[in-house]
C-alpha cells in the first residue's frame, strides 16, 4: 500500500520539477501576473471558466481573488462562470451546453479584461468558444492545460502542464494559481507572504 502512494507522489515530485527547471514555462506564468495585475491596476476583470474538477478550480481561484490569500487586502475584481446555476442550465437548455461559457462572456466580458480557463484537455467545445468570443471582445485570454494543450493560436498565452494525467494537471493548476495570485497579491498590495 504504501509503494502505491509513494509512486504517486513521486510522479507529482517530478511533474514540479520540471516545471521548476523549466524557464520558459516559468516566463510564462511571470508573463500572466504582469497581465493580471495590470487590468485589476486598471479597474478590469478576471474572469474564469472550467468544467468539472476544473470548474471547482475556476471557483477556487476567484475565491482567492475576490477574498483573500496570504494577508487582509480589499476585494479584487473576479468572477468564476461556473456558479449561477439559473444562467448555466438556461444556457445549456435554451441554446446549447458548447455557449454555456461564451454567452456569460458575450454578457460579462470588457475590453482590457482577462479569462482564465482551464482544460485538462484543451478539446473541451464549451470553453475554445469562450475563447472566441473573448478574443472577439478583445479579452485576454490564459489557457491553462496539459501537455497537449489547446490549438495553436486558441489563447494569447498558454500554460501546459507537462502530463497527461487529469489528476496531475489539476492538482499542478492548483499551485499554478496560488503561486501566480500569491505574486500578484504581494504586488498590488506592496506585501509580502505571512509566513
Amino acid at each position: 500500500m504504501c509503494n502505491y502512494f509513494k509512486k504517486y507522489i513521486s510522479e507529482h515530485i517530478l511533474l514540479i520539477e520540471n516545471i521548476k527547471n523549466n524557464d520558459v514555462f516559468l516566463n510564462k506564468a511571470q508573463i500572466c501576473c504582469d497581465k493580471i495585475i495590470s487590468a485589476l491596476s486598471k479597474n478590469k476583470k478576471i474572469i474564469f471558466a472550467g468544467n468539472g474538477g476544473s470548474a471547482a478550480e475556476a471557483q477556487h481561484m476567484s475565491a482567492e481573488l475576490v477574498g483573500k490569500l496570504n494577508f487582509e487586502r480589499h476585494a479584487l475584481n473576479s468572477i468564476s462562470l461556473t456558479t449561477d446555476t439559473s444562467i448555466l442550465t438556461s444556457i445549456a437548455n435554451d441554446y446549447d451546453f458548447k455557449f454555456l461559457f461564451s454567452r456569460q462572456i458575450e454578457a460579462l466580458g470588457e475590453k482590457g479584461d482577462i479569462l482564465i480557463v482551464y482544460s485538462t484537455s484543451g478539446k473541451s467545445k464549451n470553453i475554445i468558444q469562450a475563447i472566441k468570443v473573448a478574443l472577439e471582445k478583445n479579452v485576454f485570454v490564459i489557457g491553462l492545460t496539459g501537455q497537449n494543450g489547446f490549438q495553436p493560436n486558441h489563447c494569447n498565452i498558454e500554460l501546459k502542464v507537462p502530463s497527461i494525467k487529469t489528476s496531475i494537471i489539476q492538482e499542478a493548476h492548483n499551485l499554478l494559481g496560488h503561486m501566480i495570485f500569491s505574486k500578484v497579491e504581494e504586488v498590488l498590495f506592496n506585501k509580502k507572504k505571512i509566513k
